[in-house]
C-alpha cells in the first residue's frame, strides 16, 4: 500500500476553497483535530483509499454493546472523510462480525489482516475477545485500537489502549468516596479478569486509606439473581457499595436493589460499568441518585464533545445516547489518523512511534498517548445519574498517567 501524500498542487485552488465551502464545519473542526490534513473532494480521492477495519461483536450476547460503538467509529471515518481523509487517502472501512465468540475474533482479525490489508483494526470490546485477537496481531505484525476500560496487566506493541486501564478509575473513584461519602465498603462485582483485578487494587486502596472491607461478591456473566447478595448488603449496612457488575446482570441487580428498598437517595453505590448506554436498559428510575466513574460523559462541555454528540444523534437518532466506551472509539480512528499524518505513513512501527506522547481533543477533553506504554492519559470522573438518566459530574480529576502494571 503506498504511503506517498497526494500532491495537492495537482488540484486547482478554486476547487480547493469549493471544497472546504462544501465541507462546512465538520472539515473545519476534524482539520484542526489532525494537523497537515489535506482537504480533497470526495470525487477527486475517490480512487486513493486505505482500508480501516472494524472488528466488534455485530451479533451474540455482547451486540448489544458493542453495534454501538461501530455507530462511532463509522462516524469518525465518514467525518474524516469530508476532511480529505488521511494524507489525501478516503479510509474505507471493512467491517467484521467478531459475532460474540473469541475464536471467531481471531478468525476475522487474522482475515482483516492477511486478506484485506487493514492499515489498522477498530475492536473488540471484552478482555476475552482483546486476548484472543492479542496473538494474531503480534504474529501478523498488525495494528489494534481497543476501545474499552479494562483490567490493565498488559502491554502488546501491536496494541493502542483508548480507554482506561484499571488504576485510571478505581483508585480516583475510592479517594473521592472515602473522603465523601463513608469509611465501610460492600465490593460486587460480575467473576472474570476486570471486575476482580479492579476489585483487588480498590482493596488495596482501601487498606492504604484505612478504611473497611464488610463484603465481597461475585457472579457469573449474565446472572440475573442477586437477592442473597443484597440480603447480605443490608445486614452488612455499608456506606458505600462499589459495583462491578458488567452488562445485562446490571438490569436484575438494579432493580432487585430498589425493590428491597435501596436507592440512589439512601444509599450511596457507585458503579465502574454502567455509562449513559446501559441506563437506557437499567432503567433510569433504577439508577437515579446513584453515582458513576467513567472518563467520558455525555453532558461534557467542551466544543468538541458538543459536535460528537449532535453529529451522532443526527446520523443514528435523536433518542440515542452516547457513552464512554462509543467515544473512544470515535477518538481511536483519530488517533490513528492524526499518527499516520505525523508518521507520513500507514507503517504500523511508524504509526506506532508517532503515537509516543501524541496529544487530541476529543469528546472527553484533552488526551494524551504515553511516551512508550501505548495507554492514554484520562480524567477519571463521577457523577451522579439523573431522573433522565444522564449525569451530573461532581468530581474531575487531574490527567491520570496509565500504570498497566501496579504494585498491589
Amino acid at each position: 500500500m503506498s504511503d506517498e501524500k497526494r500532491d495537492p498542487s495537482t488540484l486547482e485552488s478554486q476547487s480547493r476553497r469549493e471544497a472546504i465551502s462544501k465541507l462546512g464545519v465538520t472539515a473545519a473542526a476534524i482539520a484542526g483535530v489532525i494537523p497537515g490534513t489535506m482537504l480533497f473532494s470526495n470525487e477527486v480521492a475517490a480512487a486513493d483509499k486505505v482500508k480501516v477495519g472494524i472488528l466488534h461483536s455485530l451479533s451474540g450476547t455482547i451486540a448489544i454493546a458493542e453495534k454501538s460503538v461501530v455507530d462511532a467509529e463509522m462516524l469518525a471515518i465518514e467525518q474524516v472523510n469530508k476532511a480529505g481523509g488521511v494524507m489525501g487517502k478516503l479510509i474505507e472501512p471493512v467491517i467484521e462480525d467478531g459475532a460474540s465468540d473469541w475464536p471467531t475474533f481471531a478468525e476475522k482479525a487474522r482475515k482483516l489482516l492477511e486478506k484485506d490489508k487493514v492499515a489498522a483494526v477498530m475492536g473488540c470490546y471484552t478482555s476475552a475477545s482483546r486476548k484472543a485477537v492479542l496473538p494474531v496481531f503480534e504474529k501478523l505484525k498488525g495494528l489494534l485500537y481497543y476501545p474499552t476500560y479494562y483490567e490493565g496487566l498488559e502491554q502488546s506493541p501491536n496494541i493502542m489502549y483508548t480507554a482506561q486501564e484499571a488504576t485510571q478509575s478505581v483508585i480516583s473513584a475510592m479517594d473521592w468516596l472515602y473522603a465523601n461519602k463513608g469509611k465501610s465498603f460492600y465490593m460486587i462485582g460480575s467473576d472474570y479478569i476486570w471486575p476482580r483485578t479492579t476489585i483487588k487494587i480498590a482493596k488495596a486502596s482501601l487498606t492504604r486509606l484505612g478504611g473497611k472491607l464488610v463484603g465481597e461478591g461475585y457472579y457469573p456473566l449474565g446472572h440475573i439473581e442477586f437477592s442473597s447478595e443484597i440480603n447480605k448488603i443490608k445486614a452488612a449496612k455499608p456506606d458505600v457499595i462499589l459495583n462491578c457488575v458488567v452488562g445485562g446482570s446490571n438490569v436484575a441487580f438494579f432493580k432487585q436493589l430498589a425493590a428491597a428498598g435501596i436507592t440512589g437517595q439512601n444509599q450511596t453505590l457507585l458503579s465502574l460499568a454502567v455509562s449513559e448506554e446501559e441506563v437506557s436498559g437499567i432503567g433510569a428510575a433504577n439508577t437515579a441518585g446513584t453515582l458513576t466513574c467513567m472518563g467520558y460523559f455525555q453532558g461534557l462541555d467542551n466544543p468538541e464533545n458538543k459536535q460528537f454528540v449532535s453529529e451522532f444523534k443526527k446520523k443514528y437518532g435523536a433518542d440515542r445516547v452516547t457513552g464512554d466506551t462509543l467515544a473512544c472509539g470515535y477518538t481511536s480512528v483519530l488517533l490513528w489518523a492524526k499518527a499516520a499524518e505525523k508518521a507520513k505513513s500507514f507503517d504500523v512501527a511508524k504509526v506506532v512511534a508517532a503515537s509516543s506522547n501524541l496529544e487530541i481533543n476529543g469528546p472527553e477533553g484533552k488526551v494524551k498517548f504515553h511516551q512508550s506504554n501505548h495507554h492514554l492519559w484520562k480524567h477519571a470522573r463521577i457523577g451522579a445519574f439523573r431522573a433522565d438518566g444522564q449525569v451530573d459530574m461532581i468530581f474531575e480529576s487531574k490527567l491520570i498517567e496509565p500504570n498497566p502494571f501496579p504494585k498491589l
